[in-house]
């Protein structure tokens, strides 16, 4: 048997972000396209006779039931106590708090990871399942690559990835909560919402001009409204040549949209001497997943 072996974890951005309405179970209705890129966390999965110990280069990590890494490797081995515990170091790289998916893509490693050590044999549906009851995310965290989600997040369209986007991303000093966010979305203040339609027509014919005039993030009526640091750092991303600048998810993360790589590069060397944490990054190819 394996006693031990990594797993990537890779973030996510939202490319649209829409909110249909509040559900009945205090969800909102989410409408939006996740797309994973190659700033990764590393979690080195060990096989130990039982318990759950998790360990991280950052200090700011929680390290117990906190942790979504965590609540996954209980939900996973919860359904197979004979099969022993794990020791989970994770190499964080993904902010905290940034609107990029990073607690969840790390559940998402740690579901993929005690699956293949302890050779579970689940499919990835029922990887799926399980990870929808730990974060609404993480059933995309598990899949990747594109797709079209829907419900709480948990509803996937897989999207043909057949081209690279060339991303800046700029995560601000400080973070926020998700849960914080969306208490304090309120409809009736949204004025521009993503064209999900015109969004997929252009993601098909790869049309980065057309994809690019449908992205709009509503959350960004929240979380721009609370930080003036969100616009600005949109302003600054279009006037270094950004097709779309747009936040991540519940922010405070705004990532930049390129041509090409070298326009993503000059911008990321123009940019450089600021006090935010600066991300040139790339589609994310799961080939190391």
């Amino acid at each position: 048997m394996i006693h031990q072996l990594v797993v990537e974890a890779p973030a996510k951005v939202n490319l649209t972000l829409d909110v249909k309405g509040k559900r009945d179970d205090g969800y909102h209705e989410l409408e939006t396209v996740m797309h994973q890129i190659n700033l990764v966390d590393r979690l080195t999965i060990t096989a130990i006779p039982e318990g759950i110990a998790i360990s991280s280069d950052c200090a700011d990590l929680p390290a117990g039931e906190m942790n979504l890494a965590y609540k996954a490797a209980q939900t996973i081995l919860e359904e197979y106590p004979d099969r022993g515990g794990v020791s989970i170091h994770i190499e964080k790289n993904i902010p905290l708090g940034a609107g990029l998916a990073g607690g969840s893509t790390d559940a998402a490693a740690v579901l993929k990871g005690i699956n293949a050590l302890y050779k579970l044999n689940l499919s990835l549906p029922q990887l799926m399942t399980m990870g929808a009851k730990i974060g609404s995310d993480v059933p995309f965290c598990l899949q990747g690559g594109t797709a079209l989600a829907r419900g709480r997040g948990e509803i996937l369209e897989p999207l043909s990835s057949h081209w690279q986007l060339h991303l800046l991303l700029v995560k601000p000093k400080f973070s926020v909560s998700t849960a914080e966010v969306y208490r304090r979305f309120d409809m009736g203040k949204v004025s521009n919402r993503p064209d999900t339609r015109a969004f997929l027509e252009g993601w098909h014919r790869c049309d980065m001009i057309g994809i690019s005039r449908a992205m709009e993030n509503v959350l960004e009526t929240v979380t721009a409204a609370l930080y003036q640091e969100i616009d600005e750092i949109k302003k600054r991303l279009i006037k270094l040549g950004a097709l779309k600048a747009l936040m991540s998810g519940s922010g405070p993360t705004v990532f930049g949209l390129f041509l090409d790589r070298a326009g993503a590069e000059q911008a990321w060397q123009a940019i450089q001497p600021c006090e935010e944490e600066i991300f040139l990054v790339t589609s994310y190819d799961g080939r190391k997943s």
